[in-house]
């Protein structure tokens, strides 16, 4: 089989504030933003790789999600516990510190784990958990 990574969805709380963080914090490009009964669907990718994609997505925009798992759905997603995507930097430490500069929201800095991966973490503006692991 020949099978890759092709989307993957994160929430967004908010699409402005998403928008910014991933185009101008992390200097992704905006590939598809969509608009539909007052909701976005916002796509974006790291240049260089248009295969790739980020699809900022609205949480409720699920018609069979009642109010109070709505609610729920929000809450995890404020805390950073709900979705999460791990990124890929040949230099951590100068990305650590672009994006710390830049005003992200630092989980933690730069560490070895103790099993075997060299990473950070951040949150971007919606509370998705962001790690960004420097490979071997």
């Amino acid at each position: 089989m020949d099978i890759t990574i092709h989307q993957t969805y994160l929430p967004h709380t908010d699409p402005e504030a998403s928008l910014t963080f991933y185009r101008d914090v992390l200097g992704f490009e905006v590939r598809n933003d969509v608009g539909y009964e007052g909701m976005r669907w916002i796509t974006v990718g790291p240049v260089g790789q248009p295969d790739t994609s980020i699809v900022l997505h609205p949480p409720t925009a699920n018609p069979d999600l009642t109010d109070d798992e709505g609610r729920m759905l929000l809450e995890l997603i404020a805390k950073g516990t709900y979705f999460g995507v791990n990124l890929a930097t040949p230099d951590l430490v100068a990305t650590f510190a672009a994006l710390e500069a830049a005003g992200a929201e630092v989980v933690q800095e730069p560490t070895e784990q103790p099993y075997g991966v060299f990473d950070c973490a951040f949150r971007d503006p919606s509370g998705n958990m962001l790690r960004i692991q420097q490979p071997r």
